[in-house]
This record gives structure tokens, C-alpha cells and sequence, in this order.
């Protein structure tokens, strides 16, 4: 059986542009994704992406939304994410674990190399905003 993983992802938005994060570290480096990760056991969804955005970006968020669920199966584990429109309520976004970070226009989304299943995140993001 194939491992199952569930993670949480922050679609960090302000003035119309998205928070994208690249990775620096691990199998896929240098891919760019939104920021979140694991849901520890027992933990609500929203409560990991406020804990993972402190870790990752020391920063507090607000959920302001919820945005899609994406399934994805990489060729190791199978990928549940939960992703949710958010916008910083205190905190400088600073880089804690990513190597690089940009703000994006909804039209400058497809310009980056994205994690595969945040390709799907950026198709509903053109799609419902």
C-alpha cells in the first residue's frame, strides 16, 4: 500500500499578488510550492498551517478562505492537500527554511517551476480568483 501523506498549504495573497516559496532542500530543490506542510496527528488542518507558517516564515497569518483540496500521487507517497486563501496579520514573511521567495500576479504563476501537485493549486487559483 502506498504511503499517504496530508499537508496543508498557505495561498499567501496581497494586492493581487501570491506568496510562492522555493525549496532548499530535499528531492525536489529549487521547486517553488506555497508554503504549509504535515499535519501532525490529531491536529485540525488550520491549526497546522498557523503552526507551519510560523516555523517556516515566522509570521502569522489569517485563513481567509478555504481554496481546493489536491490529490496527487508522486511515484513514493500519495499527496492530500489542503489549501486555504490567507493574508499575513502580523510578521515580516521572513525565509526560514526556503532559499527564495517572490510575489506573483495571478498571470505570473505559470512563470515559475512548481511543485507538481501546486501545479494543480496554481490551476485553481486561474480558475476561482
Amino acid at each position: 500500500m502506498m504511503k499517504r501523506i496530508e499537508v496543508v498549504a498557505a495561498v499567501i495573497c496581497r494586492d493581487g499578488y501570491f506568496f510562492a516559496t522555493q525549496r532548499g532542500y530535499g528531492e525536489f530543490k529549487d521547486y517553488w510550492e506555497f508554503p504549509g506542510g504535515k499535519i501532525e496527528p490529531g491536529e485540525a488542518p488550520e491549526d497546522a498551517l498557523h503552526r507551519e507558517i510560523r516555523e517556516e516564515l515566522d509570521t502569522e497569518i489569517r485563513i481567509d478562505s478555504f481554496l481546493a483540496t489536491i490529490e496527487h500521487y508522486y511515484p513514493a507517497f500519495h499527496l492530500t492537500m489542503h489549501c486555504f486563501l490567507c493574508s499575513v496579520s502580523s510578521g515580516r514573511l521572513t525565509l526560514k527554511e526556503h532559499e527564495n521567495a517572490v510575489w506573483l500576479s495571478k498571470e505570473q504563476l505559470e512563470s515559475l517551476a512548481w511543485l507538481p501537485a501546486d501545479v494543480k493549486v496554481v490551476n485553481e487559483i486561474r480558475k476561482r480568483i
